[in-house]
């Protein structure tokens, strides 16, 4: 029997569509009783299914960029937007530093949490970097997104200073004379650029959130700004004395960064106190999420939603549990194995650790050190004794 024509049309565009969308092998003939009205109900579903298992909020971020190194171009960089894109593509030499910059956040951010349940883990070869965690408008994505904009602050500013950057150099802004609790001094040497870093860190970072105007966005962007504030914060004051024996009756000073250290501590008293809050009707502005709790400032993190106790795996929630983590034994802190493993219980095994020790210098010039071993209790959390947990991711 010869196929109807608009039925054999309807199968070929059907398939043509088909492999646009999916990379699939193409698809088989149509039967030959199939009617073009089947044949398009069968794409409307293929359609459907590509819909319903895209995910509710994409939340790749420019956060990869620090996972690429050197190798960063900004066409294959999953997440920008196109204002990110373009400057990417305009200053590539400050895409590597940003690139520094989210490295040394995230080592931050992990030395901040070592001992909490959830530790700031990223995950290999993902875009998001963290995972479903961030979908949530919690305290951490808080936390996340201030300690990602300072890195970015901080880098930028560092490279200025340090002549590797074509657009920027030493602050131009301070010169002239200025006096503090100990007197008179003039501004010299090379302060280091705040401005011009936190003048880019807030447009390529922001970029994205000043797009979408959501209470999301709205809740990024104010976190974004604590972030990039905390840098100027701990910008310290060095000089150097000129004068006879250094009796320092002429001072030249400059501003220089603090270390990256001091602004992770203070977003981590940030996110201590982190504040929650609803937003807004005209979605402008923020309001304290129930009575009797306080108003935001412009300094403190601001969060919507709860955290999970990041106790068992959930990948629905982004939470990876603590099975196998090791805790203290003795300690009452979040770092004690009764908090980390969420009452679950410990696992305790006896390790030989070999170390360098009793090192001597022997003239010249080497230091010569024994082997020291040292035999130690580790203590893991257990996993969870009941096997339906799994069900949940």
């Amino acid at each position: 029997m010869l196929k109807p024509r608009g039925a054999e049309e309807a199968a070929q565009l059907a398939s043509r569509r088909a492999r646009a969308l999916v990379p699939a092998p193409a698809p088989r003939p149509l039967a030959p009783d199939v009617s073009p009205a089947s044949a398009r109900l069968s794409l409307a579903c293929l359609l459907l299914l590509l819909l319903l298992t895209l995910p509710a909020r994409v939340d790749t971020s420019w956060w990869y960029i620090g996972a690429l190194g050197a190798r960063v171009i900004c066409d294959n960089i999953p997440g920008l937007v196109s204002r990110q894109r373009q400057l990417c593509q305009r200053y590539p030499d400050i895409m590597r530093s940003v690139g520094e910059g989210a490295r040394e956040w995230i080592r931050e951010c992990q030395h901040q949490f070592r001992h909490h349940r959830w530790n700031c883990t990223t995950l290999d070869r993902d875009h998001t970097v963290f995972g479903r965690v961030m979908l949530r408008s919690s305290r951490e994505a808080a936390f996340v997104y201030a300690i990602s904009s300072a890195g970015v602050v901080h880098a930028i500013t560092r490279a200025c200073s340090q002549g590797e950057l074509s657009v920027c150099s030493c602050d131009p802004y301070t010169r002239g004379r200025h006096h503090d609790q100990r007197g008179d001094f003039d501004w010299g040497g090379c302060s280091d650029n705040i401005h011009y870093g936190i003048r880019f860190a807030k447009a390529f970072v922001d970029a994205k959130e000043k797009r979408l105007k959501d209470a999301r966005a709205l809740m990024n962007l104010h976190n974004n700004r604590c972030g990039r504030t905390a840098v100027r914060r701990f910008l310290k004051l060095e000089c150097k004395c000129h004068g006879v024996s250094g009796s320092c009756t002429l001072r030249t000073c400059w501003r220089a960064l603090s270390d990256f250290r001091r602004t992770g501590d203070y977003l981590r008293r940030r996110y201590d106190g982190a504040v929650q809050v609803t937003a807004t009707q005209d979605g402008a502005n923020f309001t304290a999420a129930r009575q009797g709790y306080r108003r935001a400032t412009r300094t403190d993190l601001v969060y919507f939603d709860n955290s999970p106790d990041y106790c068992v795996l959930d990948k629905a929630a982004g939470s990876l549990g603590t099975a196998g983590r090791v805790c203290s034994k003795t300690s009452k802190g979040t770092d004690g194995c009764e908090i980390m493993c969420c009452g679950r219980g410990y696992d305790t095994t006896r390790v030989t650790r070999v170390t360098q020790c009793e090192c001597k210098f022997h003239w010249c010039c080497a230091v010569r050190c024994k082997e020291c071993r040292n035999t130690v209790d580790v203590h893991t959390c257990k996993a969870p004794k009941k096997a339906e947990w799994l069900d949940q991711t």
